[in-house]
């Protein structure tokens, strides 16, 4: 069987600065057929989406997938919100652990596998405002080493 090739369409970096990323689960979601054009010309965001339970299912809100220019009245709401499509246990599961106090579950990246877009959701526990510090420090230290090995 031949290897499914994975395209990033877009990556949640604000999620990793925000949150422990504890566990993450790869859902697929329901999308209009413009939508899935405009993703492919990477046209999709991130950035403010969250997760949360309706009715016994998990919506992604918040994230905005442009209109695509040749859609006209096919096109949907850029900011609607999208089923994402699981297994039960995989739900039951996020949604034992994302009651637990201090934890949320956030999108980190959308992309394609194969013809299939799937968004990698991350069940997340928040940053502290030293946390954050400690993290922005390790990046720092880390950039000053790979500088000194590139300078010499």
């Amino acid at each position: 069987m031949a290897k499914e090739s994975v395209k990033l369409i877009a990556n949640n970096k604000k999620a990793f600065h925000d949150y422990f990323i504890e566990e993450t689960f790869e859902a697929g979601i329901e999308l209009a057929g413009t939508e899935v054009k405009s993703m492919r010309m990477g046209k999709c965001s991130l950035k403010e989406a969250y997760v949360h339970e309706h009715a016994g299912d998990l919506y992604v809100a918040g994230m905005h997938v442009s209109p695509y220019e040749k859609g006209n009245i096919f096109n949907k709401d850029p900011l609607r919100e999208r089923r994402l499509l699981l297994h039960r246990y995989e739900i039951n599961k996020i949604l034992g652990k994302s009651s637990e106090k201090g934890y949320t579950i956030v999108p980190t990246k959308c992309y394609f596998k194969g013809s299939l877009v799937k968004v990698e959701i991350g069940l997340a526990k928040g940053k502290k405002l030293y946390d954050k510090r400690e993290t922005l420090k390790k990046k720092d230290i880390a950039r000053e080493a790979e500088r000194e090995m590139r300078d010499r």
